[in-house]
């Protein structure tokens, strides 16, 4: 896979949220504030964006926050998100980071304990989707 990073959002990490957040998981606010000061990474598979990652400062938490992670339906279980977390990781870590957040979604929190997220506190609703507030210490 082929990693590309931007500093705005990119259409193809708006056409990878569509597919897996909106029409697959039917949430009906996925774009937000955040996409404007983020920094986004968006995996590529011959060519074709098949993954997306967007990483944020939380100054009031001091932390690096992941979010919006997807992996097109097809590509899931090939081991593309572990390879766009590790970027992004990279990309975090050259910042000095100390930790990262993730707000993961239930379903999805083993896979973010296999990349050594731990989870914190109680389970809470997105979008009537139940999500786990995860930490990874670097």
């Amino acid at each position: 896979m082929q990693i590309k990073h931007f500093d705005t959002l990119p259409e193809d990490a708006v056409f990878i949220r569509k597919e897996v957040f909106v029409k697959e998981q039917g949430f009906k606010n996925e774009f937000d504030e955040k996409d404007n000061e983020a920094h986004f990474l968006v995996g590529y598979e011959n060519g074709s964006p098949v993954a997306t990652c967007r990483i944020f400062y939380d100054p009031a938490k001091s932390i690096y926050i992941f979010g919006r992670i997807a992996v097109l339906k097809p590509y899931r279980g090939t081991r593309l998100g572990s390879l766009l977390l590790t970027e992004a990781q990279s990309y975090v870590t050259a910042k000095n980071a100390a930790k990262i957040g993730i707000s993961a979604q239930v379903r999805a929190a083993g896979f973010y304990e296999t990349l050594g997220f731990v989870r914190q506190g109680e389970e809470y609703l997105e979008e009537n989707c139940p999500h786990i507030y995860m930490e990874k210490t670097l």
